[in-house]
């Protein structure tokens, strides 16, 4: 039997079949040719005459957040120690990343950055970064009382990866159509010269991209992955190319195969296109080496150097790091993802003073969701809230964001075993980076849509 109803196959049911089924991407796989079949709308509901660009750096897993921002002073550290102690950074080697922002916190509250987040220091003292306080997923604000009665709506499938990381991507589950990177480009791709480079993946295929008109661009570190057999001779015959690349672009009448022509057109143009423009996009900031997420960055600041060639205007990317789901080895194998993700930020924010665009440039970290603060054994669980951060020349920064937590395991800010109940919601976080980026205030609803359950809706860590 068919549950399916009868949809017609005009032209605007089937792009949208082929938008929610795939991405474009010219990411090469086992196949000479690996093409997702999407449909590229135009957007026109804002433009820009400067270039501003926002990064997303994802760490999957769910970071631990007390082996990030770590509590130092006196009375929190120890505090912590109750919790876990197997698991804590002694205080000692916290004391030379001691944070020291403009404002003090209250109550004599004091944080510190793990080690091998030592390059962030200096653009946390220049007020070149901001740190968040307890942000993760919510709907609307929500007290410990209304969590434990169930009173208010709640994100489903707390503490399960996929639902959270899609929600922190999306503000909806897993499945979800469209992220809010995307959203922002529905409103700027039509802005661009090629609204093919405004939304951009180079850590993987992620919602967060993925708009209501506006399609992820998907690259490799290396760049634009050419179709084999385009970019060299086809057995070593000029002519076969040519055959294959008809084949391939080639007008069909069936609707299925003419698009999925018209989609491979449009990505061997922009192979082309992109690839001319970063020959001549070079950066002498050194990125370290062995450090996939730098790798990933350094694609990201060429593309921003090439930013003239491609005709962008606004422009959103995507990062990504796993590794973070540290139920057990916490201690052998944190400290490498915070030197990884120092090491990166550090070598990016370099890159954009190199090019000329720090102020223009913002990038902001995101995870699943935070940990326990209670230990298992040699590592965490999944958690809830989380801390992050926000670097770029356009932040407020030398700056916390929020309210520091209360260390306690069941205390007022967390909903058992340290899982902090978030104080800063995720569409805060980003209709604060969607105003900076040029979103109208009546706009930020469409990117952010439990936003109008928040009277404070811009969390003021940008710049106007």
């Amino acid at each position: 039997m068919n549950h399916f109803p009868h949809v017609p196959p005009d032209n605007a049911s089937r792009r949208a079949f082929l938008k929610r089924g795939a991405a474009l991407s010219v990411a090469a796989g086992a196949t000479p040719f690996a093409m997702s079949l999407a449909a590229m709308g135009e957007a026109a509901a804002a433009t820009a005459t400067d270039y501003k660009a926002l990064v997303c750096v994802f760490l999957y897993g769910g970071n631990d957040y007390a082996n990030t921002l770590v509590t130092y002073d006196p009375t929190s550290y120890n505090a912590m120690l109750q919790f876990r102690a197997p698991l804590a950074i002694a205080r000692d080697s916290l004391t030379p990343l001691v944070l020291n922002p403009t404002t003090a916190l209250p109550n004599g509250r004091q944080y510190a950055l793990a080690p091998g987040l030592d390059p962030l220091l200096p653009l946390f003292n220049a007020g070149q970064m901001s740190v968040l306080l307890n942000v993760g997923s919510l709907i609307q604000p929500t007290t410990k009382a209304q969590y434990q009665a169930g009173s208010v709506p709640l994100p489903p499938k707390l503490f399960s990866h996929n639902d959270q990381q899609s929600f922190w991507q999306s503000s909806s589950p897993e499945g979800a159509a469209s992220g809010w990177g995307g959203r922002l480009g529905d409103l700027f791709a039509s802005g661009n010269g090629n609204a093919t480079f405004t939304c951009i993946g180079v850590g993987g295929n992620a919602v967060y991209l993925s708009g209501h008109s506006a399609v992820q661009y998907q690259v490799s570190s290396g760049g634009s992955v050419a179709v084999n057999g385009l970019q060299t001779p086809l057995f070593g015959s000029a002519s076969c190319s040519r055959t294959l690349q008809q084949l391939m672009t080639s007008s069909r009448v069936h609707l299925f195969e003419n698009e999925y022509a018209r989609v491979a057109a449009r990505s061997i143009a922009a192979n082309s296109q992109l690839s001319s423009a970063l020959a001549g996009a070079t950066l002498s900031t050194p990125f370290p080496s062995g450090n996939s997420l730098a790798d990933q960055l350094k694609l990201v600041a060429r593309m921003v150097a090439a930013r003239s060639s491609l005709g962008a205007k606004r422009q959103v990317f995507f990062v990504s790091m796993g590794g973070f789901d540290t139920h057990d080895g916490l201690v052998s194998q944190h400290p490498a993802l915070m030197k990884t993700l120092g090491d990166a930020l550090g070598a990016f924010h370099q890159a954009t003073v190199e090019l000329g665009v720090s102020r223009q440039v913002t990038a902001f970290t995101a995870s699943d969701f935070g940990r326990t603060l209670v230990g298992n054994n040699d590592g965490s669980d999944h958690g809830w809230g989380s801390m992050h951060f926000v670097v770029g020349d356009a932040v407020n920064g030398r700056s916390f964001v929020g309210t520091p937590p209360v260390v306690a395991n069941g205390g007022p800010d967390d909903v058992g075993q340290g899982r902090l109940l978030p104080s800063l919601s995720v569409d805060q976080y980003g209709a604060t980076l969607a105003s900076w980026f040029g979103v109208s205030a009546t706009d930020l609803a469409s990117v952010m849509p439990n936003l109008a359950n928040y009277s404070t809706r811009n969390l003021g860590f940008m710049a106007a």
